[in-house]
């Protein structure tokens, strides 16, 4: 039997490695690019910066509802006041108290975005005053048509907007607003009242017609005063787009929630 051949080595062989002879005509050696860090690196995370929407659009949206929102916690709890016993007392005045924890979210969030609570307000008070002014209940009744009829068409203006913003600000305005809670509280109120007397609706009807005009003209107004916030009317389902479309929505809107408690639109 023959020895078996030897096994051919694999690899380089052993010893030093010589280096590769340095380029010729005095070219010194190409160095590797730097690696530079990620352009994202030292931006704050998604949720604390508003995304394409302007800046200056989210702060004047988020400041209108963080004023609205003190605002109605001053409304409620004075309106609390009429309320014909302490059950419906004490509803209202729990209502009043959610509002002041919103308002809170809301400021905290504007101080995020480096905007000063009460500065991204104060271009939205002579507006909102100029409409709580003029529509100043006179008994229980009226504050709860104001409850479910004013505050539900500017809830609706509201996420009208509030739907072109980024996360987190979309949610946040969202979750703000008025829940159904409130409105079914409101609703039912009224609709117990013209069950109870059914003269009551001409009053009533009246007294909606009059807080949807106020409250249409002071939106108006606060859109043709702040061109950021014009910017955030979006073209709503029918592909119509601005002011005119925003507003045929929500009186479409209107009208169904008038319809659905009993009030003549």
């Amino acid at each position: 039997m023959s020895a078996p051949a030897e096994p051919v080595p694999v690899g380089p062989p052993p010893g030093p490695v010589a280096a590769s002879p340095a380029p010729t005509g005095g070219a010194s050696a190409t160095p590797a690019p730097a690696v530079s860090p990620p352009a994202d690196a030292d931006r704050p995370a998604p949720d604390d910066q508003p995304g394409p929407v302007p800046l200056a659009a989210v702060v004047d949206l988020l400041g209108l509802v963080a004023y609205g929102e003190l605002l109605a916690f001053d409304r409620m709890a004075a309106d609390a006041r009429l309320a014909p016993d302490l059950t419906r007392r004490a509803v209202l005045s729990e209502m009043a108290a959610v509002e002041i924890q919103n308002y809170r979210r809301l400021a905290d969030r504007l101080t995020v975005l480096g905007a000063a609570p009460d500065e991204a307000m104060s271009p939205f008070v002579p507006a909102l005053q100029s409409y709580h002014d003029s529509t100043e209940p006179k008994d229980w009744l009226e504050a709860l048509t104001k409850a479910y009829v004013g505050d539900g068409i500017a809830d609706d203006f509201l996420r009208e907007m509030a739907a072109c913003l980024d996360e987190p600000d979309r949610r946040l305005v969202l979750d703000v607003l008025h829940d159904s809670r409130y409105d079914k509280f409101a609703g039912q109120e009224i609709r117990l009242a013209i069950a109870a007397d059914p003269k009551v609706v001409d009053r009533l009807s009246m007294w909606a017609r009059r807080l949807v005009g106020e409250g249409i003209s002071q939106a108006v107004r606060v859109a043709g005063e702040r061109n950021a916030l014009a910017a955030l009317i979006g073209t709503g389902p029918d592909q119509q787009t601005g002011v005119p479309a925003l507003f045929k929505r929500l009186t479409a809107t209107h009208s169904a929630r008038m319809t659905a408690v009993g009030l003549n639109n």
